[in-house]
């Protein structure tokens, strides 16, 4: 399976963002890590090989950048500032890296995925910018950021919390993405997945809600869904 490292400079966040991408054609799936997982979390883990089949037939080709959940949700900081420092990564994604392979098929849009806490990064950047994505695969996710911001609310934080703006989102684009969220009886993230699939249903936003057997929130479970959902493409 062909593999690449390469370094992206972006100017919105002023350093360069690691990144693994494994394949070199097909529809582009982004992996958004854990919560303080890393550009090759998702090939340690086992993510990458369990959908060998489909990056080496072309089918997809997987991107899985860093992130900078370190100096953001999870750093010392003000939460405005962490929020703030979110929006930059958002604005890198969207302005400087998807331009650079929504393109590599016909459709210009985009699959996201997002394990555990990856879960919302990939939740929030898909349903901020439906317009580039086409496929949301949530595996173990939860939806709200409110217990990062200490009690801080203002509007970067409402549109920054899927759970809050699914409400009012008013795109089109969000009808026609084809989303699932994956969760399992002993998840630890169930109940913010039958939460908010009970919102996206009161919008009448498809979805699967794809609640698996007695397996906990951990790598085995995601290794099951992955190549499942990547085979919806």
């Amino acid at each position: 399976m062909h593999e690449t490292y390469t370094e992206f400079y972006s100017h919105h966040l002023g350093h360069h963002v690691k990144m693994l991408t494994f394949g070199t054609r097909g529809y582009p799936v982004v992996i958004f890590p854990t919560t303080l997982g890393s550009y090759f979390e998702a090939k340690d883990r086992g993510m990458i090989e369990s959908v060998r089949w489909f990056v080496e037939r072309g089918f997809i080709q997987v991107f899985c950048p860093d992130s900078i959940n370190d100096a953001s949700w999870y750093a010392n900081i003000h939460p405005r500032h962490r929020l703030e420092r979110h929006i930059q990564y958002d604005k890198f994604l969207y302005h400087e890296f998807v331009p650079q392979i929504r393109w590599n098929t016909g459709s210009g849009r985009i699959a996201c995925a997002g394990i555990s806490f990856g879960g919302y990064s990939a939740t929030n950047f898909a349903f901020r910018h439906p317009d580039v994505v086409s496929h949301l695969f949530n595996l173990s996710g939860a939806f709200d950021i409110k217990p990062f911001l200490r009690g801080y609310y203002d509007d970067n934080a409402y549109f920054n919390n899927p759970s809050d703006f699914i409400e009012g989102a008013n795109d089109p684009h969000l009808w026609d993405m084809k989303i699932v969220l994956g969760t399992s009886n002993w998840d630890i993230c169930l109940d913010a997945n039958l939460k908010f699939s009970e919102k996206l249903r009161r919008r009448g936003i498809n979805h699967w809600l794809d609640v698996r057997g007695d397996i906990e929130h951990d790598w085995p479970l995601w290794r099951e869904m992955f190549p499942h959902y990547v085979s919806l493409i």
